[in-house]
């Protein structure tokens, strides 16, 4: 199974909305001069969703030795109404997560 249809099963599964893949978007954030993020963003059309017919999804590496990627999926709503708004949404989320924890 490669990553497109991996994403498509786990949309599936979070969102119970089928997928068609639309395109992959190269997103790089940068912050403070700093590469905070840098990878391919797939976008996908969605059927029955009641809030939006776009989702993004990717592959993230959360940065622990020997587990797989994270599957990430972003419904198209605002804020996230880009792919690169999306990563944001993810980042802000992500560092929130982390704040709360420490």
């Amino acid at each position: 199974m490669n990553h497109i249809d991996e994403l498509k099963a786990v949309i599936l599964e979070l969102h119970c909305a089928e997928a068609t893949h639309r395109e992959s978007v190269p997103v790089k954030e940068v912050f403070s001069g700093q590469t905070i993020w840098d990878g391919i963003v797939e976008v996908f059309d969605i059927e029955h969703h009641p809030d939006t017919d776009t989702i993004y999804a990717w592959l993230h590496d959360t940065g622990k030795p020997g587990s797989s990627p994270q599957h990430v999926t972003v419904l198209h709503i605002n804020p996230a109404l880009t792919p690169q708004k999306a990563v944001r949404a993810f980042i802000v989320q992500k560092l929130s997560i982390n704040a709360a924890q420490a």
